[in-house]
């Protein structure tokens, strides 16, 4: 799988999971309608599924995601929650893409 293919997979998997655990946050914090669990559960489903899509062992997908999801949790907390990163959480979100870069684009013996 190419390096932007893994790149953007990456991204659709952290929105996913963020979706599906941002949706409850607004029911148990915010008050909002208990009907939110459903798309929720859905979005956790699909989190999970595309984690089966990439074609590494586990353990290693499970290690790299972690520093794109900091990343996308990041820009949520920009897009969505309206506060601008700082300086220190874009310095952060670079460390992590690129310990996912490592962990994931390394040359590996077969």
């Amino acid at each position: 799988m190419s390096e932007l293919k893994t790149m953007g997979l990456f991204m659709v998997t952290a929105l996913a999971e963020i979706v599906g655990c941002y949706l409850p946050y607004l029911w148990l914090r915010d008050g909002k309608s208990i009907w939110l669990l459903v798309p929720a559960a859905f979005s956790l489903a699909v989190f999970a599924w595309l984690l089966t899509l990439h074609p590494t062992a586990s353990g290693r997908v499970y290690a790299a995601y972690g520093g794109v999801y900091i990343f996308m949790a990041v820009l949520w907390l920009w897009v969505v929650d309206g506060i601008r990163p700082t300086t220190w959480d874009m310095i952060g979100s670079g460390v992590a893409l690129l310990g996912m870069a490592i962990i994931m684009f390394a040359p590996r013996s077969a």
